[in-house]
């Protein structure tokens, strides 16, 4: 049998803990795996799992083995991709993840046009406002939008996020256009539920302005807040590159436009820049070049409003 394929079999099982899972994981039966594992085993001369009805353990000989075996399979990795640059051709998969708001309105689209220009690279896209766990869940790239970043992982800037106030034409028409930060006291709010505490925080001329709110509507999904505040629930604050073709089409209105928020850096995380594959280095080098510059694609038509005002 495929030894390299035994060995991928024999990590991924020592890795989940489950013959079940890893098979899942690899895409073959549990038989298939089964026999994998065997082959492994006869490969190396050792027994090196402990398998019982309920629990899979490493014997002494498959924790010596291990270390060894994920470096093979490294170098197997390292040694196609190499391939792979040799005839300037990315292949392979990549697993990215980052927030759905994000995916929807600007990463999906980006993702198929770097698909355009390298049809065999093949693309798992997650997306969830958690942070997913880079090894646990076997990511290649997260695209997250955080001023706090984890030291343990590689991170490349893409660009700014600015988030601004907005609401419905339907709700100013029945509630009024606040035009002071304070003004917003007697407004009806929605927010994110992991957001910024009862409270909007804005900066003018070097002044920071905090003015406590009454939420009246909250949520995890920022989809779904943005709903909300298209449904006329009230004020909200959005990240703008969610906002584009609602604003121009006249579906939200931009409130206190000469009040600062904070911004967020939008980021590529990944965990190493060693036997890092061709096709990786290709897109986070096409995202930063899609999204960098002074002023990221989204808030285009922002800047040209302000402007012509």
């Amino acid at each position: 049998m495929d030894r390299l394929s035994a060995v991928r079999v024999f990590v991924e099982v020592s890795s989940r803990g489950s013959l079940t899972q890893a098979a899942e994981q690899l895409d073959m039966s549990v038989a298939m795996a089964s026999r994998y594992l065997a082959a492994a085993e006869d490969w190396l001369g050792a027994r090196l799992l402990h398998r019982t009805t309920r629990k899979i353990s490493l014997t002494d000989a498959g924790m010596a083995a291990l270390p060894s075996c994920k470096q093979l399979l490294e170098l197997a990795d390292e040694a196609r991709n190499l391939a792979a640059e040799r005839h300037h051709e990315p292949t392979g998969l990549l697993r990215v993840t980052t927030a759905s708001s994000f995916a929807d309105a600007q990463l999906t689209a980006a993702l198929i046009a770097f698909q355009q220009l390298h049809p065999q690279v093949e693309i798992i896209l997650s997306v969830g406002d958690k942070a997913a766990d880079l090894v646990g869940d076997r990511v290649d790239l997260a695209i997250r939008i955080t001023n706090t970043l984890d030291p343990a992982m590689i991170s490349r800037p893409l660009a700014v996020c600015r988030s601004m106030l907005c609401a419905s034409p339907a709700y100013l028409a029945q509630f009024g256009q606040p035009d002071h930060p304070d003004d917003l006291r007697r407004h009806r709010c929605v927010a994110h539920a992991f957001g910024i505490g009862k409270q909007y925080r804005f900066s003018r001329n070097g002044e920071t302005i905090t003015v406590p709110v009454d939420w009246r509507f909250h949520t995890n999904e920022t989809a779904v807040l943005r709903r909300a505040v298209l449904a006329g629930a009230g004020i909200g604050m959005l990240p703008s590159y969610y906002l584009g073709d609602d604003l121009q089409a006249g579906r939200l209105v931009q409130l206190l436009p000469g009040y600062e928020v904070d911004t967020f850096g939008i980021h590529a995380i990944y965990l190493s820049r060693q036997h890092q594959p061709l096709a990786l280095r290709l897109l986070v080098d096409f995202l930063a070049e899609r999204f960098s510059g002074e002023i990221p694609p989204w808030d285009q038509f922002l800047h040209g409003a302000r402007q012509a005002s």
